[in-house]
Order: structure tokens, then sequence, then C-alpha cells
């Protein structure tokens, strides 16, 4: 049985690894890759030949983990792809998403005779459902046999509606032999998902890094983080809060929090506004699969009724509506995508306000290298927006509460329960240096053999 880590090595990502048996290849995840700066161009071949793989198994919805599926199809893929019910229908919402990105970029590299010299689309809207059409979907917890010597198993980890880490089981030889792959683990107490399951006792764990050597804040909740953040912006001062946050998965937990926020009344009514259609979308598949929601969330339906739904929020539908929330002169909160800031609305809502001096931005995610969020976070004193350079006056604000990723220690207590008789390597994958040898120490410290693999390098388990 052959490892080859084909993506997220050294980085975060485009997760996409290869798990090589005797004549049948499984490929665990297909992301895309966007920490370089022609993404599309890069993320158009793959390191194998598509058609030779047999099957996918997604761990979850995420751009980074699902993006590149429909290239893989468009390419010569066959088999199936293999997820969890929730996943499916947010990974179909995601890659529909992508594809309007992708076209929209190409639309304004020019006018006339330079409308189309952009890159094409790595995929049009017909590739999604081509891809769509291969989900077989699997509850958690549930053992499913991909042939005769291998099965799989999902375990919730939290970070994302119907997210799993995948448990395969492989008789080769005479012998059984188990490795994890956790996608992304989230963390304990998030709004709306479920805490994270342990790993079961695996021989080999390939895991996610991305708060290895960091822990979240502790000094306040998010609900406290909240009410102060509005309270400075939009109650002292009548001023804008603009939350830039990924549609499907952070969104929900912000609206969530809010939601308990004013119904306690702990802060006088502010107007909200959801300016992103594929969060709407992504809040129905919530409630779709609502019985798969932590039971803090349950137990405030069963009270107070629709989590996702109350008096001062109002989800923006149509460009029109959109465009008209700049001629809003009341204090109010835009949630809108995307949260790396790199595309979407928020960018007309930046354009408009970040200016302002009565406007603080508050990132509640992660931003990669290269985007105009991390630009934002590292202070840059001037952004271009709109081919224009604008002077940042607005009050730049970050806070790790709302992140889906566990911290240093959650991502250490997957692995310390492990046997260390049974587990012979510990895999580390989707993270920065920095995050990889933090964690890559403690490991070492517990006593188990860690590799932070190239990307490429091939190993022998």
């Amino acid at each position: 049985m052959k490892l080859t880590i084909w993506g997220a090595a050294k980085q975060v990502t485009g997760s996409m690894h290869l798990l090589q048996l005797e004549h049948y290849n499984i490929l665990i995840d297909c992301g895309l890759d966007y920490e370089k700066e022609t993404f599309q161009e890069e993320n158009q071949y793959f390191p194998f030949e598509p058609s030779d793989i047999d099957v996918v198994i997604l761990t979850h919805a995420h751009i980074d983990h699902s993006g590149n599926l429909p290239t893989l199809v468009r390419l010569g893929f066959k088999g199936q792809i293999l997820c969890t019910p929730p996943t499916a229908d947010l990974t179909e919402l995601l890659l529909m998403d992508s594809v309007n990105i992708f076209i929209s970029k190409q639309n304004k590299r020019g006018k006339g005779k330079r409308a189309h010299s952009g890159p094409k689309p790595l995929y049009l809207h017909k590739h999604v459902m081509d891809t769509v059409d291969r989900f077989v979907t699997i509850s958690f917890e549930k053992d499913f046999s991909l042939r005769d010597n291998v099965s799989i198993r999902f375990i919730p980890v939290g970070h994302l509606l119907g997210a799993a880490a995948v448990i395969l089981t492989v008789q080769e030889k005479g012998e059984e032999k188990k490795i994890a792959f956790t996608g992304d683990i989230g963390r304990k107490n998030y709004p709306v998902l479920v805490d994270p399951q342990k790993i079961p006792a695996v021989d080999y764990l390939v895991t996610e890094s991305t708060y290895g050597g960091r822990l979240h804040s502790k000094d306040s909740t998010i609900q406290e983080k909240l009410v102060e953040t509005i309270n400075e912006t939009c109650i002292k001062f009548p001023g804008r809060l603009i939350i830039p946050a990924f549609s499907i998965g952070r969104t929900q937990a912000l609206v969530y929090s809010l939601n308990k926020i004013f119904s306690q009344g702990l802060l006088p009514p502010v107007k909200i506004f959801v300016d992103s259609p594929l969060a709407s979308y992504a809040t129905d598949v919530y409630r779709k699969h609502h019985h798969l929601l932590n039971e803090q969330s349950q137990d405030f339906y069963r009270s107070k009724g629709d989590e996702f739904e109350f008096e001062e929020l109002s989800y923006v539908q149509d460009k029109r509506e959109s465009l008209s929330i700049s001629n809003y002169h009341e204090p109010c909160i835009i949630i809108s995508s995307a949260g790396m800031l790199e595309g979407g609305r928020i960018q007309d809502h930046l354009y408009h306000n970040i200016q302002n001096y009565y406007c603080t931005i508050l990132f509640i995610g992660y931003c990669a290298k290269g985007t105009l969020g991390n630009r934002l976070l590292r202070g840059d004193p001037i952004v271009r927006l709109r081919h224009r350079d604008l002077m940042v006056f607005a009050t730049i604000k970050q806070t790790d509460l709302l992140s889906g990723h566990g911290d240093h220690d959650d991502l250490m207590n997957n692995i310390i329960h492990q046997d260390p008789l049974k587990l012979k390597r510990v895999f580390l994958v989707h993270g920065e240096t920095r995050s990889l040898e933090g964690l890559a120490s403690s490991i070492a410290e517990a006593g188990f053999n860690v590799t932070i693999p190239e990307k490429g390098e091939v190993f022998e388990l």
C-alpha cells in the first residue's frame, strides 16, 4: 500500500492524497490550490491520470478539499465520489459558485477583443452536474465496503456540517491495516456543530495542522466578543460593522450567535444584512439536515424557533438590493462573502466603506497569503479595489473565536489517545511551516513517529 501526498503539503489549501492498493486507487479529497498566483492554470493539471482513480472519498465540502473534483471528472475520472449527505448538498452549491467566479473573472479581463483573454474556467456547470451525479452518500458511523478487502467509515469531526474523518480498513497480504484522514478537525462547543469525535485506533494517521503551535483565544467567548464589537461600532457610534464570512459554515454559526445575542436582549436592535445568496441556499441545507446539528442548537429551535431567522435579520437576494445597502444610513451589520475578500459582494461593501472612519471590518476566519484579506490584516495602508487605490481608514479587527479549526491542544488530543504500540506514523498536512513544525515537535515529544511530507512524496505503508 502506497500513500502519496499530492496536496496541502507544507501549505493550507489544495488537499489531495492518493492511496494506492493492488489494482485499486483511492483519492482522498481533490481541492483547489489557492496558493499560486496563476491558480486556474496550475489546478488544471494532475500528477496522475484521472481515469486511473477508482474512487474518491470527500471529507467535507470546502473548496480547498472539493473544488477540483469537476476538473478530475472533466479529464476522465469515471468512479464514485463518497461523502456524507450534507457534504454532497453543500459541495454542489460551492462548485456551482466556483463556476460563476471563474466566468466572472474571465469576463472582467477586458472588453471588446480582450473580453475573454483571461484563463479559461477550470470547468463549467455541465462538469459540476457530471460530478454531482457521481456522489454516493454514506451516513456517519456506518461501515461501507469499497471492495472485498477495503471498507471505510465516516467519523463526525465538527468543522462544517457533514465534515468527517475517514477511516479506511484494508486487508492486505493477510494483514489488516487502518489509516485515517482527518480532513479538517473542528473544535468543541462551536455554534450549531457537534463536537469532533476522537479518531479510533489506527496504524497511520494523516492529520491537518492548521492551528499547530497555536491556541485559540480563551479570554472571552464568541458572544462576549460580538457584543463588545457591535456595541463599540454600532451603538456608541453610528457605524457599520462589516464581517467577511464564508457563505457556508461560518455565516450560519455567526447568524445563530447573533440570534442568541438579540433574543436575550443583550443589545438594542441593530439591522443585520446577510448579503450572499449562497449563504441563503446553504442555510436551507442546514435546515434540511437539522438532526445533525448540536444539542444546544436543537434546544434553541424547540424553545425559540428557527436559529437562522429573526426580526433584525434580512437575507439579501438580488444585486439591486445588495447595492441599495450603501444607501442605508442607520448603524448596521453586513455579513457577506467571500471570507478572504477575493471576490463576491463583499468587495462592493469594502469599496464603499474602506475609507469610512466609522466602519469596522471584523475578520472571523483564515486569510491565505496573497489575498486581499491577508493584506488588510497585515496592515497595508492602501488597497486596490475596482482598479482604484484606496486608503484604509476603516478599523481592521480579527478574532479566532469563530474559527472552525481545532487549535494545537485539540489536534494533540486526537493523537495522544492513540495506541503508541499500534500507531506507526503520523503525517502532517494542511498547515503553514510554523504550524507544522510546532505540532510535529509536540507529537515527537509524546513518543510518536511524525513526518511532514513534501508534495509528491511517496510512503510505503
